[in-house]
């Protein structure tokens, strides 16, 4: 089949390059405006207890949570002095006039709250409800926020709250895109042209990029007519999109001017490049695309559109390596090498520093096998430290408005109002307020609770307080069946003691029937369920997927096995970096940051799928190439020599490069988007340096022959489906010659594909 491809792709070149063109316009007509299709939220799970809390909450009581908070500061005096009294009535007026904004209340309406009033006096809160989705709640914020953000004669107003969080990470994760895409293209084109040593040569990868983004963005834009995508998921897009992009190309135009070195005509020379590299590039992409699919299993949209992005990402980076780039590459001919800087001849084999590496690794394979798991499993076990938290405030750089107006209200308010656990109770009779002034009392008692707001009032350590009949009275209504509660915390949310508190809500027995419970704490307990509980399903679902595809592949059994085994060994130890970094905020000064103590809980699992394929990447490209060397020589410790020396310097080169296009993502404002490109960038080196270099040939050496071995069923099984390479039949000659013959074209072989050349050199490596 691949070689139908190949000779299509030279024989049709012209059709393949103008179809590709058109493509690619068309994808960056559609596909530029997809953001604006896309959504910011998607971080729960719509089935969550929290989730149904909130629908009712929305729909029969009409009490979203509220996601807006106004920090309001007087010029002079406190927020008891009439001037801001006046102000700060007038403010909550004006903000519960808003249309889709409701549940208003601020210190002053509530009569004089304390816990809305600083410990000090000198800050008061307003606070409101946006209603509506995600995508409607961002759109209403992007107009409230510069028109609330004030500073008056009277009062100073900033805005924060969920609702303007979300915003200004929306904001900063598009700018920081666009930064990453102006640094990333460049430096990556100067690092091809070292590689390659030729301008032609190092422009074909940066296309293959183009391609891969703008096809995946047209794909995302049709996925998004028919369900939610998250707009996190164009990160992914850009950074993964080049990224194998290089890989595949520096594979595919490596393999083609090898084999014009060995004498082959250029057409032939790609049509043998699509039998040879375009193998393992289907099967690379193949295994990107298992492990990135697992995140379907997720009910998250933002986990969901990773999954998306990346799937369509890796197919349409390995179409445009095995159609668009060897039809190029046969219009090009010998002009690959056109605008060469300078030339570097290959080493002949067995002389190369990576046959010297597997050779001296292969010589002592049990003490160097050892000491490579050793320090895999001490950088690893940080993870077993692992806090798991969500999305919140933090994640922004110090000087964002947003950031600051959490900050002052964790230092200078005795509790957290805006992070409130709503209870509904929706089987319970709102006129009982005798029973619900029990509940309401109970749960006050909990420990890190502040207050508890009812139809029944307020409540504070089991005692009512006084409260204004404007509190009450938003928690009663005869006109609808059930009833809510609202318990104000004590304690930070999104934190331990915040996810205990959820628990224990939760747990306390209710006199009112059913209650659901929603609010900060309890989406961080059903965000982790939700994760926790499908990631088993996950794991499974991608260790088997991986499996069979290197035994279609390989025909073995105990390939795949050490695959998988080295792959968790070089992730685990990718997860302790990233504790230690991010969650204990070592290095926090250096990245700029702020350590909140625990690790974004979509951000492991996102990286696992994404680092676990690309780690696959690079051990599909060596397996390959040791497996082609192994069947023409049956001489196990030469195809692992030969084979790393094959593949040492192009694995090098795109594990450098993919780790610049992710580690550029570093400089995002971002904590977890920080977090997403450093990780990635330690998962590839790790890869790359540590297990390609030294466990890899180690074990190879260790079990010899039975590397390839497979028990007879499952040999026939591998013969019939395998995705194994057809051996090269002779090719019909499509080139004609454009350029006088030179001495190097004279004693260029006329032979078919995959025969004997003059010089007796077999063409049957990767």
């Amino acid at each position: 089949m691949l070689t139908r491809l190949g000779r299509f792709t030279v024989r049709r070149r012209k059709l393949v390059l103008v179809a590709t063109f058109l493509l690619v316009l068309v994808a960056g007509v559609l596909g530029s405006g997809v953001a604006n299709r896309l959504t910011s939220g998607g971080f729960a799970d719509p089935k969550s207890e929290s989730e149904q809390a909130k629908d009712l909450l929305d729909h029969r009581f009409g009490a979203t949570q509220p996601n807006v908070v106004l920090l309001v500061t007087p010029r002079r005096g406190d927020v008891d002095s009439p001037a801001a009294a006046d102000a700060g009535r007038a403010l909550t007026g004006e903000l519960a006039r808003e249309p889709g904004v409701g549940n208003v209340v601020s210190y002053w309406s509530a009569g004089e709250a304390a816990p809305l009033r600083s410990r000090t006096g000198d800050r008061a809160l307003v606070l409101a409800a946006i209603r509506g989705n995600d995508d409607r709640v961002n759109n209403r914020i992007t107009e409230l926020s510069p028109r609330y953000t004030r500073d008056g004669p009277t009062v100073d107003v900033a805005v924060g709250g969920e609702a303007e969080v979300a915003r200004q990470v929306n904001d900063q994760v598009t700018g920081d895109l666009t930064k990453a895409e102006r640094i990333t293209i460049p430096i990556t084109l100067l690092l091809l042209v070292v590689v390659f040593g030729g301008l032609v040569a190092a422009g074909l990868p940066v296309l293959i990029g183009v391609l891969a983004i703008l096809g995946t963005l047209l794909a995302l834009f049709a996925i998004s007519a028919v369900t939610d995508v998250s707009i996190y998921s164009l990160n992914l897009t850009t950074a993964l999109g080049l990224g194998l992009a290089i890989d595949y190309s520096l594979f595919v135009v490596s393999r083609y001017r090898e084999e014009l070195r060995r004498g082959l005509a250029p057409h032939d020379a790609v049509v043998r490049t699509v039998e040879t590299a375009g193998r393992t590039v289907v099967g690379s992409a193949l295994t990107v695309a298992a492990s990135l699919g697992a995140m379907l299993l997720f009910p998250l949209v933002f986990l969901r559109s990773f999954a998306y992005a990346g799937i369509a990402v890796s197919l349409i980076a390995a179409a445009g390596a095995i159609v668009f780039l060897p039809a190029l590459l046969a219009f090009l001919s010998h002009r690959v090498d056109a605008l060469r800087l300078w030339k570097r001849e290959p080493k002949p084999v067995g002389r190369g520093a990576w046959h010297r590496v597997a050779t001296a690794v292969m010589r002592r394979p049990v003490p160097i096998a050892t000491s490579a798991v050793l320090l895999l499993v001490v950088l690893g076990i940080p993870f077993l430290r692992v806090h798991i938290g969500l999305v919140d405030d933090r994640v922004l750089p110090a000087e964002r408005s947003s950031r600051q107006v959490q900050d002052v209200i964790r230092r200078d308010f005795s509790s957290n109002e805006s992070g409130a656990l709503e209870v509904v109770a929706p089987e319970a009779d709102p006129d009982d307020s005798a029973t619900l002034g029990r509940y309401a009392a109970t749960l006050s008692r909990i420990s890190g609770v502040a207050r508890v707001d009812a139809a029944a009032g307020s409540y504070v350590h089991g005692t009512p307080v006084p409260a204004p009949a404007a509190t009450a009275a938003r928690f009663h209504s005869s006109a609808v069946k059930g009833a809510w509660l609202s318990v104000v915390p004590a304690v930070e949310p999104l934190s331990d003691a915040g996810e205990a508190l959820a628990h224990h809500v939760r747990n306390t027995a209710s006199p009112v029937g059913k209650t659901l419970v929603a609010g900060p704490g309890a989406e961080l307990v059903d965000s982790k369920d939700s994760l926790f509980g499908r990631l088993p399903l996950a794991a499974a679902w991608i260790a088997v997927a991986t499996f069979v595809l290197l035994f279609l592949m390989f025909g073995s059994l105990l390939v795949p096995v050490k695959a998988l085994v080295l792959n968790v060994l070089s992730l685990s130890a990718t997860f302790g970096a990233m504790v230690w970094i991010f969650q204990e905020g070592h290095l926090s000064g250096f990245l700029d940051f702020t350590a909140t103590g625990s690790l974004v809980a979509t951000m492991p699992v996102l990286m696992f799928c994404v680092a676990f394929g690309l780690s696959m990447d690079y051990e599909v490209f060596l397996l390959s190439r040791i497996k082609e060397e192994h069947d023409r020589t049956h001489d196990n410790v030469k195809s692992v020599a030969t084979g790393l020396e094959r593949t040492g310097r192009i694995v090098t080169a795109a594990a450098v490069l993919i780790s610049v296009v992710f580690g550029v993502l570093a400089t995002s404002g971002v904590s977890f988007i920080k977090l997403f490109g450093v990780g990635l960038a330690l998962a590839v080196l790790m890869d790359a340096f540590v297990i390609r270099a030294t466990l890899v040939p180690a074990l190879m050496r260790l079990a010899g022959e039975a590397n390839w071995w497979t028990p007879r069923p499952l040999r026939r099984l591998y013969e019939r489906f395998g995705i194994g390479e057809a051996e090269p039949v002779p090719a019909p000659r499509v080139e004609v010659q454009v350029h006088p013959p030179s001495s190097d074209d004279e004693r260029r072989s006329r032979d078919p594909v995959g025969a004997v050349s003059p010089a007796g050199q077999r063409r049957t490596e990767a």
